[in-house]
């Protein structure tokens, strides 16, 4: 079966497109977060007919494949505390597969302004905070870890689980600001608790049919392509880079949310 008969159902300009998307979405993923900024749009634009769930469900299928790419890579670099990294996974799979369970029930325009508020602070913060993320700044003790592990854990987990976009720049910022993590080093986190949200998630889309098989299979080739080339720039330019890039993606969303809320009808 030769590519144009896979994608017979489909224009050339839908599909090179979301597979731009995709490559796009995971190059920024791997680097600050983010992704889910330009995938999930582009599957909204695209295939405006088809249902939510299963844009989701095709989404979460790509960004899984790219987000381990990135997860990998990283570890490589990485010295993981292991015990606050599988506490942090486990929550935030569990408050996954509650999301995305409830993903039907919730309006998400109404949780748009709390969001985009939300961004606004962000960048305000990381703006004016010069060496926010450049360098360890804090080591929490024990009890500490594993309080705000659950919390941010439990949090970061239900929101990627039943939406998504800007998900996994709020948890870098969450071990930046809470655990004083360095950008590279809470890039690393996040993209193993961000593969455990995936999974969860995508267990309930698939045990619904919710997914497009065949644009999920090229859209996750194009994510990983972006994940290992985002990768491995942010290794060599380092967390000022990273720190740079993830102010520019949290403007992005900024103006993504705005748009929807003060624009789009």
């Amino acid at each position: 079966m030769i590519f144009t008969d896979i994608f017979s159902d489909y224009s050339a300009i839908v599909v090179f497109f979301l597979a731009f998307s995709a490559f796009s979405a995971g190059f920024i993923d791997s680097v600050a977060g983010g992704g889910g900024l330009i995938q999930v749009p582009a599957l909204l634009i695209n295939l405006p007919n088809t249902p939510l769930a299963t844009l989701f469900g095709t989404n979460k299928i790509a960004s899984l494949s790219g987000t381990s790419v990135a997860a990998y890579r990283y570890s490589k670099r990485i010295k993981f505390n292991y015990k606050l990294l599988l506490l942090m996974s486990l929550c935030a799979g569990i408050a996954s597969y509650s999301g995305a369970k409830v993903v039907s029930l919730i309006n998400v325009a109404t949780l748009k302004p709390i969001i985009f508020v939300l961004l606004i602070l962000i960048a305000i913060y990381t703006f004016f905070n010069d060496n926010l993320g450049l360098a360890k700044t804090k080591s929490l003790v024990h009890h500490k870890q594993i309080f705000y592990g659950i919390l941010i854990g439990l949090g970061f987990g239900f929101y990627d689980g039943f939406f998504g976009p800007g998900a996994g720049s709020f948890l870098v910022l969450g071990f930046v600001v809470v655990f004083g993590f360095e950008f590279i080093e809470a890039s690393a986190y996040s993209k193993v608790i961000n593969c455990m949200t995936n999974i969860s998630a995508l267990l309930v889309f698939i045990r619904q049919g919710n997914y497009i098989i065949d644009l999920a299979i090229l859209m996750a080739i194009c994510n990983i392509l972006g994940n290992y080339f985002g990768t491995k720039l942010a290794l060599q330019k380092g967390n000022r880079f990273i720190r740079i890039f993830f102010l520019l993606v949290v403007i992005i969303l900024i103006f993504r949310f705005g748009y929807d809320i003060f624009v789009k009808q």
